[in-house]
């Protein structure tokens, strides 16, 4: 199999708008549902054997221990119980609207019951609609989603492997329902002020210095696949800092800058793989130096901390 098979954005756009949804729906479950976790850890969806999952989730709003899987190989949503009760669905077919309803009864015949506080998508064009009224977004090409699956597959491994070099503070690799992206993030542990005017989320997100790298399947703004990384709060002169592979670049994002690896360039490169984690450490190492972190002593190489083991 490919490392990185070909992922046109404009080859799955509708589909990829209407899977979202479909993971925003899945992850206010997670929200509601899951113990609060700094950084809102608790949220984010992890890459499974066949697709994506929930986690263990339940009790501490009186529902059984439950999960709920999207398995993008067989193309269900599988919502299952500690006792053994499971429920699922195809997705293929079906509208927001019709996804949203079915996971509500799917919940419901397991013994599962979720108050969404804001059945309605979160920081997306139709933020305004709920769920339940969405028909207009309805595609599902199953052999893009399972490629998209796939890429993420590759990703998630890369990141982990990128993430054991690390000894300090590091997320879990994880795919936010959110912005659509995977990622894992490296902390410093120095307290950032937030601004008064910073929403919740952000508040929470950034409260700690650190440098993230993930990699999203594009959007309107910025329409094809990418690796990316910054740092936050941005130090001075990060983007004067190089980046490898040749093919890397900093572009300007909302007010700052972001570390970026286009899809394809990884794709031609001879080593796929050796190519995106030498980006990770590139951005690493600017961030980080910039910000003045102890590189050296929170460097974990071959993922062992104790100087005896080989």
């Amino acid at each position: 199999m490919e490392t990185f098979p070909a992922m046109p954005l404009a080859d799955w756009q509708d589909t990829k708008e209407t899977l979202h949804r479909y993971a925003q729906i899945v992850g206010k479950i997670r929200l509601a549902a899951s113990v609060r976790r700094n950084h809102w850890w608790n949220a984010p969806f992890h890459v499974t054997g066949r697709g994506l999952t929930t986690r263990p989730m339940g009790q501490v709003d009186g529902n059984p221990i439950f999960s709920v899987d999207f398995d993008l190989v067989g193309h269900r949503l599988l919502v299952a119980t500690a006792d053994g009760r499971a429920a699922s669905f195809a997705l293929p077919g079906r509208s927001v609207a019709s996804f949203y309803e079915e996971t509500l009864r799917a919940l419901d015949g397991v013994g599962v019951h979720v108050d969404l506080a804001r059945p309605w998508p979160f920081d997306l064009p139709d933020s305004d609609r709920p769920f339940a009224e969405d028909t207009e977004h309805a595609s599902y090409d199953p052999v893009m989603v399972m490629r998209y699956w796939q890429v993420l597959s590759q990703v998630n491994l890369l990141l982990e492997e990128f993430a054991a070099r690390f000894s300090g503070k590091t997320s879990p690799v994880h795919h936010f329902w959110h912005t659509f992206d995977i990622a894992c993030t490296r902390f410093s542990g120095r307290v950032v002020e937030q601004p008064a005017a910073s929403d919740p989320v952000t508040r929470e997100a950034y409260s700690r210095e650190v440098v993230s790298f993930g990699f999203w399947f594009g959007d309107d703004a910025f329409p094809e696949p990418a690796f990316y990384s910054y740092t936050a709060p941005e130090p001075e002169g990060l983007a004067t800092e190089p980046l490898l592979p040749a093919s890397a670049q900093w572009i300007e994002q909302r007010g700052g800058h972001l570390a970026v690896l286009r899809y394809d360039d990884a794709r031609a490169d001879a080593d796929p793989r050796a190519a995106v984690l030498s980006f990770y450490e590139s951005a690493y190492q600017a961030g980080a130096g910039r910000a003045g972190w102890d590189i050296a002593g929170l460097a974990c190489p071959g993922g062992v901390t104790d100087p005896r083991l080989p």
